[in-house]
């Protein structure tokens, strides 16, 4: 069986942010229990340099088996060939306004078979956790045919916490035992378990 391949999806673009280093940390929680014939990357949506959806064709319309040559747009079909990549997704969002930023769904809605009947997880935070956010997602995930894990983590975060990445590079030790004791680590490993034995 060939290697398979998860991306940890960074989702925000807002600068500064919190995102990288939550990502970061699930990738460091991660990573220790990753097992041989599977690597995890991470992706950036900020990276990506999507403008607001410009593609003239519905990406569901598109021929199944390739879509990405079909795309008018070289950004379009470069964000297509890394999705097309990986075969499951952990996605980390903040939570903004009660749901997901404009970044990811838009990234999102760029494509369609790329995320269909793939696996993927949700790890959520924000000053209330992020419930909100997760929920939403897990629907826009669903609607674009993908397969979201039943468990969810949601990291409840503190006014502080960029700051406190910004000064020192990493999220805290301090926070990190927190969240460790709120059973965040736990939850994320469990998602990871059942993203894994959907592979």
């Amino acid at each position: 069986m060939p290697p398979k391949t998860i991306a940890l999806i960074t989702s925000s673009t807002r600068s500064p942010r919190l995102n990288p280093f939550i990502t970061n940390y699930i990738y460091d929680l991660l990573t220790p229990v990753l097992p041989e014939d599977v690597s995890l990357h991470v992706l950036d949506v900020a990276a990506q340099d999507l403008p607001l959806y410009n593609e003239p064709a519905i990406p569901s319309l598109l021929p199944e088996t390739d879509p990405t040559s079909c795309y008018r747009h070289e950004h379009t079909r470069a964000w297509s060939s890394k999705v097309r990549e990986h075969d499951a997704f952990i996605f980390v969002t903040p939570q903004y306004n009660w749901s997901v930023p404009a970044s990811l769904k838009n990234a999102l809605d760029y494509l369609f078979h790329e995320w269909k009947g793939k696996p993927a997880g949700i790890v959520s935070y924000g000053g209330r956790g992020g419930g909100k956010a997760a929920g939403h997602l897990r629907d826009i995930l669903q609607g674009l045919r993908m397969r979201p894990a039943s468990t969810a983590a949601a990291l409840v975060t503190t006014r502080t916490l960029l700051d406190d990445c910004l000064e020192q590079g990493r999220v805290s030790e301090v926070q990190i035992v927190a969240w460790r004791e709120a059973g965040v680590e736990d939850a994320v490993r469990r998602m990871f378990e059942e993203i894994l034995a959907s592979l």
